[in-house]
């Protein structure tokens, strides 16, 4: 059953906001790769590569019931980046956007009774929660090592482990 026209344009929002939030965890493994810190670049990166994975979800979904997704206009924030501890907050921001994005999809699809996008839209709510939580650990982590060396580097080594 095709969508309506104002769904489709939450979901290609979803879909636009899933590609900037992958350009920028990029960014932000860059930042890591500049520091030589290559666990959290590989994390980072793997980010990345799940937004990507995100947005092909949304995409298949519209695909899947006739409607046509695009990628919008993709814009990316320019990041200032001090300390280790400013990609994860970035991040964090990001992912609470990104939360923020399927919550009025969710919002769209419950006004429009559109029982068909539940599915999708549910998988993405659990998602959202998993992710958030994710970097506000490695957040609350990197707070507590407070730029320590010792500190960064293990949780720089963890992430290696958990980010490929």
């Amino acid at each position: 059953m095709k969508m309506s026209e104002e769904l489709e344009g939450e979901f290609i929002k979803q879909i636009t906001r899933e590609y900037e939030s992958s350009f920028l965890y990029r960014q932000l493994a860059i930042e890591m790769d500049v520091r030589d810190l290559p666990g959290m670049a590989s994390w980072l990166r793997a980010q990345s590569a799940e937004e990507l994975a995100h947005a092909d979800r949304l995409i298949d979904h519209l695909t899947d019931r006739d409607n046509h997704p695009v990628i919008g206009d993709i814009s990316i924030p320019s990041i200032k980046v001090e300390k280790i501890q400013d990609v994860f907050e970035i991040a964090l921001e990001a992912e609470r956007a990104v939360s923020e994005g399927i919550r009025t999809l969710y919002r769209q699809a419950e006004d429009e009774r559109d029982l068909d996008s539940r599915p999708v839209i549910d998988w993405f709510i659990s998602e959202q929660v998993e992710e958030e939580s994710t970097v506000s650990e490695i957040l609350g982590r990197l707070r507590m090592v407070d730029g320590d060396g010792s500190g960064v580097l293990r949780i720089d080594a963890e992430l290696a482990s958990t980010g490929a």
